[in-house]
């Protein structure tokens, strides 16, 4: 059995938990992406890079105005943590959020990302790279 055949085992059974499982993660995948979507616009970059995996993360570090280095610190285990939790946090305060709203970015994208993204933040920062 492939990866690929393992991981629509779900979908192929029949379960209707897994079905509704796989399509409410779905749902909360569209609903980050379009909220991402959305705050990239406001902060001068292009929409459509919330979709491009790794590039997404470059952009995040641009609008959290940190040095390249970071994007790199993104990739190495364990100290990535400390890196995803620093751009968050400094994504939200370019838009004018707090350490708490951060946090939240960090630990729950599915809301806190579309309130930045469709809500009435402002983007306050500039690009260092």
């Amino acid at each position: 059995m492939s990866f690929f055949t393992g991981a629509l085992a779900p979908l192929q059974a029949g379960d209707a938990g897994g079905t509704f499982g796989s399509l409410l993660s779905l749902v909360f995948l569209a609903v980050v992406i379009a909220g991402a979507w959305k705050t990239f616009e406001k902060a001068g970059e292009p929409g459509w890079a919330a979709v491009i995996p790794l590039y997404n993360l470059w952009v995040m570090v641009r609008i959290s105005d940190n040095a390249w280095w970071w994007f790199a610190l993104l990739f190495v285990p364990f100290v990535q943590l400390v890196a995803v939790i620093k751009v968050s946090l400094d994504i939200a305060r370019e838009f004018g959020q707090g350490i708490l709203f951060g946090v939240g970015l960090w630990l729950i994208p599915v809301v806190f990302w579309p309130l930045l993204g469709f809500g009435d933040y402002r983007y306050r920062g500039g690009s260092t790279l």
